[in-house]
């Protein structure tokens, strides 16, 4: 059995006047969270779309659990529990019906698993569909992937609409029940805070392409907030320097690997490092996706400049 859940190889989708997904590359490991995250237009519902056979790629190529969607579809959807970003399902039945329709599609689905989820996801049954708030959606499209007890959970926006202690109950379920199971989860999310604390891995796309794919553990270990003062010192620094920002006297760079030896480069050339800082997933994202800051009026002359390609 190959070690990877889901791979892509130069995976490339073009719509007429899009390029949403531009050449992405990914390795997804069995058995761990992978949080893929970016902006809103990323391409991230796109590259799910891929993976599933639910559209067709330009170029490039992909495996899920060592099928390809672009022929086995179906046998992907059979192993794959799938929570989409738009939350519509037959809007006339209840979720107890919902409930009885899908299960019949899926042989590995456990009843004793959706009784569970019913309960911990704390999920109205009996109301209709189209009556049914955007959280309480939200549950009844986790239920029915959950309970699939698939190889596989591909959660696109999955906690769209629910209060703090149903996230925390989910991120709960995940953790013990799927992952615990050897599942693999596979989760594009905008709750950084709720990726940080369950993802192993973690891919950042913009506009399509790869930013940076690695461990969770290892990003945090590296990225680096280093704050100096000195006179002229430059905004760009070795490959590592993700991005640098001057504010009045100080400059303050974001490096992405060997923060000591960019720090002891500074105070080689004059400059006294005021702070070295660790950064939090959210912290290095924004940094990661900020666009360039120019100077402008009431501005300041601050300016960040990254420098993505050496990531």
């Amino acid at each position: 059995m190959n070690d990877m859940a889901i791979t892509t190889d130069g995976l490339v989708k073009h719509y007429p006047q899009v390029r949403a997904v531009d050449g992405l590359t990914l390795r997804v490991p069995r058995g761990s969270v992978y949080g893929f995250l970016g902006r809103n237009g990323a391409g991230k519902t796109t590259t799910i779309k891929l993976l599933l056979g639910l559209t067709r790629p330009t170029a490039g190529s992909a495996r899920v659990l060592e099928l390809d969607p672009r022929r086995d579809r179906v046998a992907i959807l059979e192993r794959t529990g799938y929570v989409s970003e738009n939350k519509r399902l037959y809007e006339w039945m209840t979720a107890a019906e919902l409930l009885c329709f899908t299960r019949s599609f899926y042989r590995t689905w456990s009843h004793q698993a959706a009784e569970k989820y019913i309960r911990r996801l704390e999920i109205p049954m009996r109301q209709p569909f189209k009556k049914l708030s955007l959280g309480n959606r939200t549950k009844v499209y986790l239920l029915l992937a959950l309970a699939q007890r698939a190889e596989l959970l591909i959660l696109d926006e999955p906690t769209s609409g629910l209060d703090p202690v149903i996230m925390d109950e989910l991120l709960h379920v995940l953790a013990e029940d799927h992952l615990g199971e050897g599942g693999t989860v596979f989760l594009s999310s905008h709750q950084l805070s709720e990726v940080e604390q369950i993802a192993d891995w973690v891919g950042i796309i913009e506009q399509g392409k790869l930013l940076l794919e690695a461990r969770l553990e290892d990003i945090k270990n590296d990225f680096r907030l280093i704050t100096a003062a000195g006179e002229g010192l430059q905004p760009f620094g070795p490959p590592q320097v993700v991005s640098a920002v001057q504010a009045g006297a100080f400059w303050k760079y974001v490096v992405s690997r060997d923060a000591e030896g960019f720090a002891a480069r500074l105070r080689q050339q004059g400059a006294t490092v005021t702070d070295v800082s660790p950064l939090n997933l959210r912290q290095i994202f924004l940094e990661l996706t900020r666009k360039e800051d120019p100077c402008t009026p009431g501005n300041g002359g601050e300016k960040a400049v990254a420098v993505l390609s050496h990531i």
